[in-house]
């Protein structure tokens, strides 16, 4: 029995050693089978040698690396181009990668060169070659624009110059000659290299957009992307989008966007493992100011019911009854859909006959902000009411628009609306025929009272005059107005003095003259407008001792903040006065007028009782 075990121990010692030299060969045949597929990979891609730069525009004093790879094996006999313009610094320095990602599989072997430019201009870097499969193969001819020497600091290694260099705040506008009412956008882009890590930002100060109707538009998060910024390769990200609608022509600047970035640089120098040290600055970038021109919109063509709709639009006019009793209600909705300007235009009125009474109209919008412009629809519906029977016709309504695509305006015309009253009161015809009706006269015996003969009149008690209350009040009246005179002389000689005072009352009483002007002028949009701006100005003069010239809307915040006025006050202010200037160059209503009207009263109120 122990023979037995002992030669079954070394039987199933044998089967064991059988079964790993079977699973080492098919370990193997399956590495084998996984580098074979891999080079046929490999070998089945189209070889191609490529060229890379660091930049494609440098200064004349400023270095560049160029990069030559090959995405096949086998290759040999590389061959660099002759940099007949160029001085080579470095190079070549190679290296070889391969990679397996995604069930793909990468080859790359690269030689990379420093190389300065010897002059200025556009300079070409010749294609290099290489031999391959018994073949060669070029590289693509490169294009380098070499500008003036760039001003260098002593030590390149200086953070605050890699932070310059590797880091741009841009404004990149999507049209700079729209025309007046045209929508276009501004996008503020953060770009970063990747030699650099960025760790906090903030906005230090928002652009402005003075002469623009403008909408900021919303953006999902802040992914990074890549793109390139002078011919070179960065991520970057989207930090702010505004729609802009410029409301007059002419030149009109963007001022920068302004912002403080914490930025980790490298130092040039590497720690006990090898790894390159950083150093964390904080730094203000700022975009450049922007210049738009906006076009005045044609002469040519313009119909007279133009009121200022830019862009693509569709127009109808609807009626939500057109059979009903009197004093039924009935719905007229003036309906304006598309693409433009359509918060900055007012819709057409409609007329109706004097039988069916007309209300003010609601308005309804529902408009969204893209980075195409504005989109949707505004409505005004107008409530109709029918007094007599019949049937009453509303004329069709013109609206006329113009579409900065095609250059040309446009007029869309709607049909005649009826509304059948079919129960009511007759509308009463008048006759021009006047009928007089003659009668004799008649006596009554109560037409004519006989004449009274005799009176019942009485003589009215009088005094006299002299050494009467009157009189010696008179007499006294002169000593007691010396003292009541000399008083007044004294304040107002007091008041004249007073220059800064004199001063303070006289813009007050301008202030109230030009508010109350204003006030007149409701329905005149300009004149309105003008002597709004006005009497805030000439407020803010007898309040604060300022002169117009001194008044900006930025002077008029630290004025009022310097005087512990409330912020929203203050804001409440500023806000009118922004809404002054715009609306002369915007359609406004009345009722927006009475509006601005009743804010400004309001707002020079609560400014009374801080001051």
């Amino acid at each position: 029995m122990p023979k037995k075990r002992k030669a079954q121990k070394q039987n199933k010692k044998k089967i064991g050693k059988f079964d790993l030299e079977i699973k080492s060969m098919e370990l193997k045949k399956y590495i084998s089978i996984y580098f074979i597929f891999c080079s046929l990979l490999l070998f089945s891609q189209e070889a191609e040698l490529s060229v890379s730069v660091s930049k494609n525009k440098l200064g004349l004093n400023q270095r560049l690396r160029v990069e030559f790879s090959i995405n096949k094996q086998g290759a040999d006999n590389f061959t660099p181009p002759k940099f007949s313009n160029f001085k080579v610094i470095q190079g070549p320095s190679q290296s070889v990668s391969q990679s397996w990602i995604n069930g793909k599989v990468s080859f790359s072997q690269s030689y990379t060169y420093i190389i300065k430019p010897k002059r200025k201009g556009e300079l070409i870097i010749e294609p290099a070659s290489i031999d391959i499969n018994g073949g060669t193969i070029n590289s693509k001819m490169m294009k380098i624009i070499v500008l003036d020497p760039v001003e260098i600091p002593d030590n390149p290694n200086d953070p605050n110059y890699i932070a310059e260099q590797n880091i741009h705040l841009v404004a990149e506008i999507s049209k700079s000659s729209p025309y007046v009412g045209e929508g276009i956008y501004v996008e503020y882009r953060l770009y970063v290299s990747e030699n650099v890590s960025v760790y906090d930002t903030s906005v230090t100060e928002a652009p402005q957009y003075n002469g623009f109707w403008n909408q900021e538009i919303k953006i999902d998060g802040f992914p990074v992307k890549m793109g390139k910024y002078n011919g070179e390769n960065y991520r970057y990200i989207v930090l702010q989008k505004a729609l802009l609608i410029p409301t007059k022509s002419g030149r009109l600047a963007i001022d920068p966007m302004k912002m403080d970035i914490v930025i980790g640089v490298p130092t040039g120098r590497a720690d006990f493992f090898g790894n390159v040290m950083t150093k964390n600055i904080k730094k203000e970038f700022s975009s450049a100011k922007k210049v738009i021109i906006p076009k005045d919109l044609p002469l040519e063509g313009k119909p007279e019911d133009f009121t200022g709709a830019v862009g693509n639009f569709d127009f109808e006019v609807t009626l939500s009854k057109d059979a009903l009793k009197a004093n039924e209600s009935s719905q007229i909705k003036v309906a304006v859909s598309g693409k433009g300007n359509l918060k900055l235009f007012e819709l057409p009125t409609v007329e109706t006959p004097a039988e069916l009474e007309k209300y003010q109209p609601e308005r309804k919008e529902n408009v969204k902000v893209a980075t195409n412009g504005l989109s949707g629809s505004v409505t005004d519906t107008y409530t109709v009411v029918p007094q007599y029977k019949g049937k009453y016709k509303i004329p069709s309504v013109n609206f006329s628009f113009f579409d900065p695509n095609t250059k040309k305006y446009n007029t869309i015309s709607t049909e005649d609306l009826y509304v059948n009253v079919l129960e009511g009161k007759e509308i009463k015809t008048v006759d021009n025929k006047t009928d007089v009706e003659k009668r004799t006269v008649t006596l009554t015996g109560k037409n004519f009272r006989y004449i009274q003969t005799k009176t019942d009149f009485s003589t009215k008690e009088t005094t006299d005059f002299f050494k009467s209350n009157l009189f010696y009040g008179l007499l006294f009246l002169p000593l007691l107005l010396i003292p009541i005179g000399i008083v007044i002389a004294k304040n107002n000689e007091k008041r004249n003095s007073d220059v800064i005072g004199r001063k303070q009352r006289r813009a007050e009483k301008l202030a109230k003259k030009y508010l109350s002007e204003a006030q007149k002028q409701l329905g005149k949009k300009e004149a309105f407008y003008e002597a709004l701006e006005r009497a805030l100005h000439n407020y803010l003069k007898a309040k604060l001792n300022v002169e117009t010239a001194d008044i900006s809307k930025d002077r008029i915040t630290n004025l009022l903040n310097n005087r512990k006025v409330e912020e929203s006050t203050i804001n409440q202010f500023i806000d009118v006065l922004k809404a002054s200037d715009f609306a002369r160059y915007t359609p406004v209503t009345d009722t927006e007028m009475k509006q601005e009207y009743e804010k400004a009263k309001q707002v020079i109120v609560e400014l009374d009782k801080q001051l």
